[in-house]
């Protein structure tokens, strides 16, 4: 029995012994877990942080692309008009409350120029209070440039209006010209238009193909700046 005793202690004694030859290891490690504690909460209070203007959205998300949900309100010509739902975290969400003040964020559909039937569309599909996700591409101003997602993230709404021909494709702002992204997203967005095309559905029914040729001409910006020049030229002639 005593020689257990002395066992013990004597085990005991060397644990003493390395936790003081270790214990500015010790203090690295305990150091490091209240670090990391800290940059968990910190991330938890970024999620759950209801975001109530363009502005607000921390840079990194934008970078990121993230999803976030959201509750619709209104549609305008502007864009969608939707209060954001953050994620809840019982004890955080209920502290946060109390100081999250109110607004609504705008949200565009990245890549596509609505046209009259287009919003129709929109205000026929979405209903008020309705669930959508937004994927965040860029920001311009106080706009957001966004994949508008349904409730169930099932279908692009960027997408479906141009696959049912109710606009076509557009730049996609926010997004780098020359990144991969863009033209991934870009040509998405063209398939999608070039099913409408195919099909004489929607505003493309409307056209004949001269007109389009024309329309297309006439809304190009080299074309545009071109015309503005040989105006210039005559009045200074």
């Amino acid at each position: 029995m005593a020689e257990r005793r002395s066992g013990a202690a004597e085990g005991l004694a060397r644990l003493s012994e390395w936790a003081d030859a270790h214990l500015s290891l010790l203090r690295s490690l305990s150091t490091g877990m209240a670090v990391a504690g800290v940059l968990v909460l910190a991330r938890s209070v970024r999620m759950t942080t209801k975001f109530t203007s363009a502005l607000d959205i921390p840079v990194q998300f934008v970078e990121k692309n993230v999803k976030l949900r959201g509750k619709l309100h209104h549609i305008t010509e502007k864009g969608l008009e939707v209060e954001h739902i953050p994620i809840s975290i019982p004890f955080i969400t209920a502290i946060q409350r109390k100081w999250q003040s109110k607004g609504l964020l705008l949200v565009r559909l990245a890549g596509v120029e609505l046209a009259p039937s287009g919003m129709a569309w929109l205000q026929q599909e979405l209903k008020p209070k309705q669930m959508i996700w937004f994927q965040l591409l860029g920001r311009e101003d106080l706009a957001l440039e966004c994949l508008v997602l349904g409730q169930f993230l099932s279908v692009c709404l960027n997408e479906e209006i141009l696959r049912q021909g109710l606009g076509r494709t557009a730049r996609i702002e926010g997004l780098h010209h020359d990144s991969r992204l863009y033209w991934k997203l870009h040509k998405r967005l063209l398939r999608a238009e070039l099913k409408a095309l195919k099909k004489n559905k929607g505003i493309w029914k409307e056209e004949s193909y001269s007109e389009r040729i024309r329309d297309r001409i006439s809304n190009n910006k080299f074309v545009q700046t071109l015309k503005q020049f040989v105006s210039w030229l005559r009045r200074s002639i």
